[in-house]
Parts: C-alpha cells; structure tokens; sequence
C-alpha cells in the first residue's frame, strides 16, 4: 500500500487500523486533574548533530535505530491524538532535521491543518534549517522554535562543541526568508552566557523574534555542574529591568512561558521557570519520545509504552488503554530541584531522548 507520507492520501502505510477510532468515540483526553490536553510534543529521533554541554556529554550513546517508531507510526500516533482532542502537535527531538525524509512527516501532518489539527510546528538547533526552510512552509508549518544561546563564535563552539553559529544563523534568516515566524530559546547559564543575555534579545527583537529565556534543568547526566550553571530567571529579570521597561502580558503559545514586552525593542520576552516559578497548574502537553514512550510529565518517571501497544494485535484497544492509564498517572506538578551539588539528576534520561 501507498503511504500517507509522500503520497497525499489516507493509504495505509502500514496493518494497523486508524487510530481515529482510539478510545470508542474519540473522547478527548483529560487528565485527573480535569486538565485536557491540546498540545502533544512528539520526538522523532534522540540524535543530534551539537553536543551542548548542559543537555548531554560529548560522548552520548544514541538509541539503536530499530528502536525508534517509523515515520508512518509517528504519524499514526500524531492522528490518534489529534482525534483525541491535541490541536497542536511540535516535533522535537533531539535534532528533528537530521531524520532521514523527516519533511515528509510535516507534509502528511501539515494536511491535517484545519481538519483537527491547528499549528504544527517545530524545536530545533537550525543547522539544517537552511536547507529544509521552505519545504516545512509550504508543509504548512507557520512557526519554528530555535534553540540558540550565543552569538559569540568562541562561545557558542565550546558551550556546543561543534563550530556551527554560522550554519545556524543562515538557518534563522532561510527561516524568515521563508515567512516562518521565528522564536528563539536560550537557556541562561551562570558565568557563560548571562552577561550576553540583553544583547542576544536585543539582537532577536531586531531581526522581528520573540526571545525565550529559560533555567536549566536537571535532566541526564552530563560532564559538567548543573548547580554551577544554574542562574535564577528572577534575578535575569531584576538586571535586564535596570535596563529595559518589561510589561507583563497575557500572551500564550500553549506552552510554560510567561510573557513581558520590552518597551524599548517593541518584543517579546518568554521567561520559562522550571525550578523558581513552577508552571504546572495548567498543563495541557504530553511528550511522546521517538522510541513511543509517552510521557505525561518532563519531570517525571511516569509513563506507558505506546509502541507496545501500536505495535501490538489489537492497538486500538491497546493504544485506548495507554492514553486511559496516562491520563490517571499524569502528576500535578513536577519536583525539579537543584540545591545539592553533586546530586543526581532529578530524571536520568536527557532532555534528548525525552523531547523539548
């Protein structure tokens, strides 16, 4: 049979039934809480093509690729949430553009535009942005996510290890080139980038970006002291208000952001708080990891396997099942702390493996 994914059909391209039919009349999910999710963060690969030092060590070890869910089975999964009630689906990773053929998932999701599906949009690094820019348009992907911590080309090879800023800045303007709104996300490191923070958003709002600033996590293992690279987005906020004018305002992408607008470049700033400003309380994601591990929480252990059950003799009550038993295991809030060095982190896997 024909394949969804380069073909523009509803052809199966593989046994399973449509997931459509998941959960006996497509109730939409809700958890315990009486939260309803809309925003499904999907991971299509753990690989990356930077080895940034707070997110993982130079020597990662990947995932053996017969692990990770096919782009058919992405994208099953994708239309099953979607027939549940998720409007907004980001593909993540990872590196989402290193995937082999990865646009040909944006494609098939992208004609679901209109029919359940809202936005569609993207988290990555944009060193293959350039090469990829126009073909996530005209997907129908209207707005990308880009991780980027520096301009400084020193700074950004040693806090990357790969000299790739001038890969990535090309990227960001194809992406504008493009019509594709552009946010920037830079994690604020003490004693590496904080004192480069107002010039980055300067330069973001200038070039017509909202600007996201957000504290470090403790995800993973990695070669360096997460408690030394740790600075406080409220004490980021106090110096760049010695600077700047900063208006809060009720602005919302759907994710953990909360919103300012600097009177003095006209844009946006998104503060994401994971350790001094818990965001929990309306929590509407669930993040899918490539190899089909659901999620409900960043941090926490918690989760059901939905490639087991994807991939199983009867996955529409099997894939029923798991969204059930995710929707009752999906915790409040999440219990992220770094006050001990040394520590471990508060989940071993890396923020890679589960998805931004």
């Amino acid at each position: 049979m024909s394949s969804p994914l380069n073909t523009g059909t509803t052809a199966r391209a593989v046994r399973k039934p449509d997931l459509i039919s998941v959960g006996g009349g497509a109730a939409p999910l809700v958890d315990q809480f009486k939260r309803p999710i809309s925003y499904l963060r999907l991971s299509v690969t753990d690989r990356c093509d930077l080895r940034c030092s707070y997110c993982m060590p130079e020597k990662m070890k990947f995932l053996p690729r017969r692990e990770v869910l096919t782009l058919e089975e992405l994208y099953e999964l994708a239309t099953g949430f979607i027939a549940r009630g998720v409007t907004k689906i980001r593909i993540t990773g990872g590196e989402p553009l290193v995937r082999r053929d990865i646009v040909d998932l944006f494609t098939a999701l992208g004609r679901r535009i209109g029919h359940g599906l809202e936005e569609l949009t993207l988290t990555t690094n944009a060193t293959q942005l350039a090469q990829h820019a126009d073909a996530l348009a005209k997907a129908g992907v209207r707005r990308v996510n880009v991780s980027l911590d520096t301009l400084d080309r020193d700074r950004f090879a040693a806090l990357t290890r790969r000299d790739a800023l001038p890969q990535v800045l090309e990227g960001i303007a194809a992406a504008k080139g493009a019509g594709l709104s552009v946010k920037l996300n830079a994690v604020a490191l003490k004693g590496v980038n904080e004192d480069e923070l107002p010039d980055l958003i300067g330069w973001g709002h200038s070039e017509g970006h909202d600007v996201t600033l957000i504290e470090v996590m403790p995800l993973g293992d990695i070669e360096e002291e997460r408690l030394d690279q740790f600075l406080s987005l409220g004490d980021v906020r106090a110096r760049l208000e010695q600077r700047w004018t900063l208006e809060d305002i009720e602005y919302s992408t759907g994710g953990p952001a909360r919103y300012v607008r600097i009177a003095e470049t006209g844009g946006r700033l998104g503060l994401i708080t994971p350790l001094t400003g818990n965001f929990c309380a309306g929590c509407n994601r669930l993040r899918v990891t490539a190899t089909g591990q659901l999620y409900p929480c960043l941090g926490g252990s918690e989760r059901v396997d939905l490639r087991a059950a994807l991939r199983s003799d009867e996955p529409e009550r099997k894939l029923a099942e798991a969204l059930a038993q995710a929707m009752m295991i999906k915790p409040e809030k999440h219990h992220f702390r770094m006050d001990e060095r040394g520590a471990e982190p508060a989940q071993p896997r890396h923020m890679s493996m589960t998805g931004g």
